[in-house]
């Protein structure tokens, strides 16, 4: 899956010179980040205007259309995870109100999607990461701090700062004892 500042998302596969898919054209909002689900049969595209798009990846047409859209933050949505079984998913980015890290039922209606909005990081939360054992989100934002949330009780647990500049990349060890940061400096 390739993702470009012109906003095209295609698709490849790596035994073929020629594109799959074409799940969006160039003239697009440029693309933020993009995954696949657990289960490899959706992927999800964000960008620069606050939109997270997910498409079912098993399409027989050369441009489909996804079977979701929405915009999950007023300026920018930067990053994105699914969660469990790919209804729930959590989105970073930053929003007019400070409501920069939020989760979202994908089964529900539109307008009433939006299940929790965490209001954290000043300008913008920039990554996003999310570990399944302990039902928690972590999450690093333009000022370089971190937040813990967990997603069960919906609140923040432990806030601090890291980095001096932006957080940009979020790791997490496999066994989620340990996590890394990096950071724009």
């Amino acid at each position: 899956l390739t993702g470009a500042q012109d906003g095209s998302v295609r698709m490849f596969e790596w035994t073929r010179p020629q594109q799959l898919v074409c799940f969006r054209q160039a003239g697009n909002a440029r693309v933020t980040r993009m995954y696949f689900n657990s289960q490899g049969n959706k992927c999800g595209v964000a960008d620069g205007e606050g939109f997270l798009s997910i498409w079912q990846v098993n399409q027989t047409t050369s441009n489909p259309k996804p079977y979701l859209s929405w915009q999950c933050h007023s300026k920018t949505t930067s990053d994105f995870a699914f969660i469990t079984s790919s209804s729930l998913v959590a989105t970073s980015g930053q929003s007019n109100d400070n409501r920069n890290v939020c989760l979202w039922d994908t089964l529900v209606s539109s307008g009433n999607n939006l299940i929790h909005a965490f209001t954290c990081h000043d300008h913008g939360a920039t990554v996003l990461q999310y570990a399944p054992k302990h039902q928690l989100l972590i999450s690093g934002g333009r000022k370089g701090y971190i937040c813990i949330f967990d997603i069960r009780q919906r609140q923040i647990l432990f806030t601090f700062q890291a980095h001096e500049s932006a957080v940009k990349a979020l790791a997490l060890e496999p066994s989620e004892d340990y996590f890394v940061t990096g950071s724009a400096e």
